[in-house]
């Protein structure tokens, strides 16, 4: 689960890269975004198909420590994590490239003020002066194959999990089965869900200033809490935080 973990926290890393511009936009007058900055920002959120791929892979993985224990070493060996994990990290970067450039090769209207703090496919798209249809439609096509298969793994392999938990002869051990798993759940309905609420909509139904909040969950929020989420899991992240309240009398 570390190895994952590892590669979730450089996903994450990719995720934040919005937060330095608007920090400077906060605080500085200039708040201009040069074209090279703009397909950085938008090329880099399709790191979020990558991050749909680990979040099924680390599913799989307690899958097959719950429901098939005696063969978890045998199938989830270095190998095969070092291919999920590469699998992963290449799922989105052709369609990320592809979709970067075709939509950075549209002509735009002369308007180039962006009322967001990064360009965001969709918010570029409203500056776009031309028939951007095919466009849309091999996006949402794209991100339809590339995070739903995800989805359904992270599905099956928890409807599975259930119930093998609750075919346990004895009760005694599902409350710390079910809190190994609490983490990585709650971590899923945060990725899935922000990005349902943002992208699944219609265009009209959110104000600017709710797109720009919504935005705002996913890139800053949900990356910053997924640490602190697998962490406070962690016993001995529990036990050095505990021991530095202790030091200043918080407790």
């Amino acid at each position: 689960m570390y190895f994952f973990l590892q590669n979730l926290s450089f996903v994450h890393i990719f995720n934040l890269v919005t937060v330095p511009k608007m920090l400077m936009n906060l605080v500085s007058k200039n708040k201009d975004i040069y074209c090279s900055g703009d397909m950085t920002h938008t090329n880099f959120f399709f790191f979020g198909i990558t991050e749909s791929f680990l979040l099924s892979a680390m599913a799989y993985n307690r899958y097959v420590a719950r429901c098939d224990p005696l063969r978890y070493t045998t199938i989830m060996n270095k190998n095969f994590f070092k291919k999920l994990a590469v699998t992963s990290w290449f799922s989105g970067i052709p369609v990320g490239s592809l979709q970067t450039t075709w939509l950075f090769s549209f002509p735009f209207c002369r308007s180039n003020e962006l009322n967001h703090f990064f360009c965001d496919a969709p918010t570029i798209l409203e500056f776009v002066y031309a028939d951007s249809y095919l466009f849309e439609i091999f996006a949402l096509i794209a991100s339809t194959i590339l995070t739903f298969p995800p989805f359904l793994i992270i599905l099956f392999s928890y409807v599975h999990i259930i119930s093998t938990i609750l075919k346990m002869p004895t009760a005694i051990g599902r409350p710390k089965i079910f809190s190994t798993c609490s983490s990585h759940l709650i971590v899923v309905t945060l990725f899935y869900g922000m990005a349902s609420f943002t992208y699944l909509p219609p265009k009209s139904i959110y104000s600017t200033n709710t797109k720009k909040l919504l935005s705002l969950s996913y890139t800053v929020f949900t990356p910053m809490l997924s640490p602190i989420i697998y962490s406070l899991r962690n016993n001995e992240v529990k036990g050095t935080l505990k021991g530095i309240l202790n030091k200043r009398n918080v407790f």
